[in-house]
This record gives C-alpha cells, structure tokens and sequence, in this order.
C-alpha cells in the first residue's frame, strides 16, 4: 500500500551531498500563498462542479420546453460534465505551454460564453454544441489548473488542503441548487442561465490568483518527495520507478536544449542593443523574432513535456496501478453523476416533491459531501493511515449505496442513502493524492488530466444511459443496479493489481534501500 504521510516532509535528510548547504523552503508552500489557492480553488469547485451538480434543475426546464425524450435531454448534461473532465489531457498540454494562470483566465471566458449563448437555444442540438461544448470545454480549462495548483503549493497536508478546496463542490451544489431554482421560478430558465454566464465571469478572476510557484521552489518541492522515494517503491509498482528515472534523464535533456535556446535569444538580444543606431524597423524586426523565438522555446519545451508523459520513454501507461486506476476512474463516477441528474424525476415518481421542496435530497448529498472531503482529508493526513485503504473503503460503502437507492422508496430511506453517498464521494479529494503519489509532482498535470478524462467518460455516458433504460423499462432501478456493479469491477482492477505487484520478487530493490 501507500506510504504514510509521515515520510513526508520539509526535512531534507542525511542523503544530500556534502557539503550542501541547507535550503530554507519557500514560506508558501504549506502556507502564505498556498492558502489563497485553496481559495482560488475552492471557489472554481462552487462554480463549476457545483452548477453541474444542480443540472437536474434545468434538465427538467428543457424537457418540458423542447418534448424530448429523458435519454437525449440528459446528453446536454452529460457533455457537459464529461467534456469538462474528458478535455483534461490536452488542458496538460495548454498547462505544460501557457501555465495554470493563462489556461484558467482562458477557460472562465469560454466557460461564461457558454452558458450566455445557451439562454437563446432553440431545440436541443442547439444546447449541445454551446452548454455542452463550449461551456464544457471552459469548464475543464479551469478546473484542471486548480486542481494541479493544490498539489503544487502543498506539500504535508496535501489530503486536508485538497479536501477543504473540493468543498466547493458540495457548497456549490447546495447553493448553485437553490439559485437555479429561484431564477428559473421568478426570470424563467434562459434568464437564469444568462445570469449564471455573468457569474461564471469569476472563473477569470480566480484564475488571475492562481500565481505560479518558480522553477526553484518545485525543484526544492521535488528533492523533499525524493526522500520518501525507497518507501513509496515497496509499495507502488517497478514501473513507477521507470517513470521517476525517464524523468530524470529527461529532464539533463531539457536543460541542454534550453542553454543551447538562451543561447540564441542571447545572441538575437546583443545584436539588438548593438544596432541601436539602426532604423526602427530594424529594431520592431528584432524585437519581434526575439518574442517569436522565446514563444517557439516555451511551446517546444511544453509539447515535449507533455509527449513524453504520455507517448515518450517516460509514459505514464507504464505503471500498471496507475492503469488499474484508469480502468476504475472509467466506471466509477457515473455512479455518482446519475443520482444528481435522475433524482429530481425519481422523486416526482415516488410522490415524494413536497418533502423534497422542504429539503432536496441533492442538497442532503451536497452537505454531507462537504464533511465527507475534509473529514477523509484530515484522517489521510494522520501518520498511521494509509491513504489508500481511505480511498477503498469510501468506494466500498459508496457502491454499496448505489446498489441500495432503488429499494429505498421513502423520503427517510432515500435521505438516508443520500447522505452516505454524500460522505462516501468525500473520496474526490483524495484522488490528485493518490495521483501524486503513484506519478509524482512533475507529472501530476498530465496524470490526472487521464483520470479526470477517464471520469469524463463515464459522466458522458452515464446519465443517457440511465434515460435510455427508463424510456424502455419505466423505471430507474435497472440503471443504479449496472452502474453499481460496473462500478465494482472497476474497484476490483484496483485491488488486483498491487496484490500482483506485491508477489513480484523485489530482493534487488531491498538491497538497494538497505545499501
């Protein structure tokens, strides 16, 4: 299993190289800046994940407004959701060129254009190619930069930092739920989407927060993580360590070619100041092959990163439990998903909309959601618990409810139920920890931009396929029960795979830690 958080830390240890002197870590990591991130984060949660959570409300709008079928209608949504997540690895090569700032500034416009043209969709298709598209696209722009920027200014409380930004999920939804349905009540659903366009315009402003850390300090942040290496290795599979070792190599690389780059754009500047005395087209010439050349530097360097992680020598395919999670990543968040878009019309079903109008049983998972992510952040962070076995066991209990939901045919047994999905989904913040400690720092973007896609295909699919099975059978039982079991088999992979990892012979690699 994994390492305990208590191997590590900001003591640099024993194994430095003589006669190094000590270097006094950043003040803002774990602290200072770090904790405007969270901020930045936090508030991204509230309006991206949180709004698309309380889709349900307008998902009904649109079906009494267009007359399709729940199977189509519910694709609006699920573009949505599964574009903002399926985008991830290509948002890792806009990070990899542009930085996390840029991409997030670029996404809250695209994200508050989406759903501004959406107030004027005239059928279904239309909804498509700008809420599902357009808005999705947004969405992932800046969902991934605040998801990495955590992990990045953050080093001993990794678990409790990423839970307390999540949050914003959960108070989003509650809040995002509430104000849907009140514009929607007193303005009508295009209004409502319209406004909801003008407050999306706070993604730019939470991307503007997102301030990167310097070269120096990630470097600082990955001599530390090198510490806990040995004991992260008898846990996570030899290909992990292919990767770590390629990246090494990878990086002598980087910086060979990036001398030989400065090198040119110092020659380009010394002819620059040297030709002072020339016309000033000349000078305009200069100057704009120099801004050329340093862009060309920064997207080669940025593609090549982004290459080798997922094509090169130092692909992240080659670390099977890294791959096992991909497989569960695949099945695993429909599960959570249909509930949210589904359970607005399970309710009217059940005769149950006067208690539901009370309290939603989308805001009784919304809240216990909230708890659910710090309170598994903060038991992750304690020295004897394995983040792993977290991780699993929110899984187990969250299936569990999955394939329970159907029977429940009360407003008590489904509140019931919904607050232990809400808790057990907690999971989420863990998952960018899981990551980081299979792939490590350098290659966090990439990597979770491949689980955060893997989710986005199971959000797409997920809630048109619970429509298409109520459209044939008039009701939704059979849809939480294959998502569920889907779902298990996806918790399976993950148990496999380190159980055959653990029965490789790995005497070598002892010896080695032990020398």
């Amino acid at each position: 299993m994994y390492a305990s958080r208590e191997d590590i830390g900001y003591d640099f240890g024993e194994d430095s190289k003589v006669g190094s002197k000590p270097t006094k870590p950043n003040p803002n990591i774990d602290g200072g800046w770090a904790w405007m991130i969270v901020l930045s984060s936090f508030l991204v949660h509230i309006l991206i994940m949180g709004s698309q959570m309380a889709l349900g409300i307008l998902n009904m709008e649109w079906l009494e407004e267009f007359n399709q079928s729940r199977g189509l209608t519910a694709w609006v949504s699920s573009l949505s959701m599964g574009i903002t997540l399926i985008v991830g690895p290509f948002i890792g090569l806009f990070i990899s060129m542009c930085g996390c700032r840029t991409t997030a500034i670029i996404g809250g416009v695209l994200n508050a254009l989406g759903w501004i043209l959406s107030a004027y969709a005239s059928n279904v298709h239309y909804l498509f190619l700008t809420f599902g598209l357009t808005a999705g696209i947004g969405s992932g722009m800046v969902y991934l930069p605040a998801v990495v920027m955590v992990g990045q200014y953050f080093q001993k409380r990794r678990a409790l930092a990423q839970g307390l930004s999540t949050t914003g999920t959960g108070f989003g939804t509650f809040l995002m739920t509430a104000l849907l349905k009140y514009l929607c009540t007193e303005f009508g659903w295009r209004n409502a989407m319209f406004i909801q366009g003008a407050i999306s315009l706070n993604l730019c402003v939470c991307g503007a927060l997102m301030r990167p850390l310097s070269p120096k300090d990630l470097c600082e942040k990955h001599v530390v993580r090198s510490d806990s290496e040995e004991n992260r290795a008898k846990a996570l599979s030899h290909s992990t360590e292919t990767i770590k070792s390629n990246g090494v190599l990878g990086e002598e690389t980087e910086k060979t070619e990036e001398a030989a780059n400065e090198e040119v754009l110092g020659s380009v500047q010394h002819t620059e100041v040297g030709g002072k005395s020339g016309s000033g087209r000349s000078m305009y010439g200069l100057r704009l092959f120099k801004t050329v050349s340093q862009l060309t530097v920064t997207v080669r360097k940025g593609f090549a990163l982004w290459y080798s992680s997922y094509f090169g020598a130092a692909s992240l395919f080659t670390n099977r439990v890294f791959v096992a999670f991909i497989i569960w990543a695949l099945f695993a968040y429909s599960s959570f998903v249909i509930p949210f878009i589904h359970l607005p019309e399970i309710v009217k079903q059940y005769n149950l909309s006067r208690q539901d109008n009370v309290f939603p049983l989308t805001s009784i998972i919304a809240i216990v959601h909230i708890f659910g992510k710090v309170i598994l952040g903060i038991i992750s962070d304690l020295p004897c618990i394995s983040t792993w076995n977290v991780f699993l066991m929110a899984n187990f209990t969250l299936v569990t409810c999955i394939l329970t939901l159907p029977l429940m045919q009360t407003y008590v047994g489904l509140a019931v139920v919904c607050a232990l999905i809400g808790f057990s989904s907690g999971y989420f913040s863990l998952m960018p920890v899981v990551t980081e400690d299979l792939v490590g720092t350098k290659h966090l973007a990439n990597a979770y931009g491949i689980i955060i896609c893997a989710n986005g295909i199971s959000a797409l699919f997920g809630p048109p396929f619970a429509g298409w099975i109520y459209d044939i059978t008039q009701k939704y039982d059979f849809s939480f029960y294959i998502a569920g079991l889907l779902y298990m088999v996806g918790i399976i992979f993950l148990l496999i795979q380190p159980c055959i990892q653990k029965k490789q012979p790995r005497e070598k690699s002892t010896e080695e830690a032990q020398i």
